[in-house]
């Protein structure tokens, strides 16, 4: 659980968050036991306020560059990012991730 913690420890100090969510949905996946590869992260945040959902998705993949760049690090990262009004129209419901539809290299 080391990358999802320094996932969550990096966007707890970057965001004013009043919700986040990190999920490790590695497991759906075709991946070793234990990978910490495929994340789910849900955020309510005023910083989102106004905010194309483009400028939101920058602003995390800035904060969680060195998860994303380093080998072996994060491959999937699902974002869910609201505004608090955005979040109680929404029924305060992230979507759920799809099945992964993908073979392993090993099945070939």
């Amino acid at each position: 659980m080391k990358i999802q913690n320094e996932i969550e420890t990096k966007l707890n100090k970057a965001f004013s968050a009043s919700i986040l969510q990190v999920e490790n949905e590695s497991h759906k996946h075709s991946v070793p036991p234990n990978s910490e590869t495929h994340f789910k992260v849900t955020m309510v945040s005023p910083e989102f306020a106004g905010q194309m959902k483009v400028r939101r998705h920058q602003a995390i993949y800035k904060v969680l560059s060195d998860e994303l760049e380093m080998a072996g690090g994060v491959h999937a990262l699902a974002l869910h990012l609201y505004s608090p009004d955005e979040w109680e129209a929404s029924g305060q419901v992230a979507p759920s991730s799809p099945n992964c539809m993908g073979g392993s290299k090993v099945d070939a």
